[in-house]
């Protein structure tokens, strides 16, 4: 492992050391704020990533879900390296340009990317059906009906 620093999250330091001072691991920028895990669809810009991910956005009247897909730029330090299709895990952190407000402190193998996507769906709420429960009789009034008569 190299000399790279605790950047107060639960990821792995990359194997490679770098010089570059927006690198969590190797310079000076501090994560803060929010997570996400999603996967890179352009690596054309230098040292910058665009990430896409998938998430559900309620529908109260239809009781339903409907499927939205968020996207940002991340910085993409030359230690990490990720490249288009790696599912990776991103952090905030303070503005480094325009757009970018994000950075890429970890590229997730496919079965750490399945673990966090089953938690992530353990989070939803479940939709009620209150037409269901009110319509249908339940069983201990029919029974205490059929014992009057």
């Amino acid at each position: 492992m190299t000399n790279a620093k605790n950047i107060g999250l639960d990821v792995k330091a990359p194997e490679k050391t770098c010089d570059d001072e927006n690198c969590p691991f190797h310079g000076s920028l501090k994560v803060r704020g929010r997570q996400f895990v999603g996967t890179v669809v352009s690596d054309k810009t230098h040292k910058t990533v665009v990430v896409e991910w998938e998430r559900r956005k309620p529908i109260q009247k239809y009781e339903r879900y409907e499927k939205r897909r968020s996207r940002v730029q991340a910085h993409n330090p030359p230690c990490i390296d990720a490249s288009h299709g790696d599912k990776v895990l991103i952090a905030e952190c303070r503005p480094l340009s325009k757009t970018k407000h994000f950075v890429v402190i970890q590229v997730l193998g496919l079965d750490e990317a399945k673990l966090i996507k089953e938690f992530e769906s353990d989070d939803l709420p479940k939709t009620k059906k209150k037409k269901e429960a009110e319509d249908a009789p339940s069983e201990d009034k029919k029974s205490k009906e059929g014992d009057e008569e």
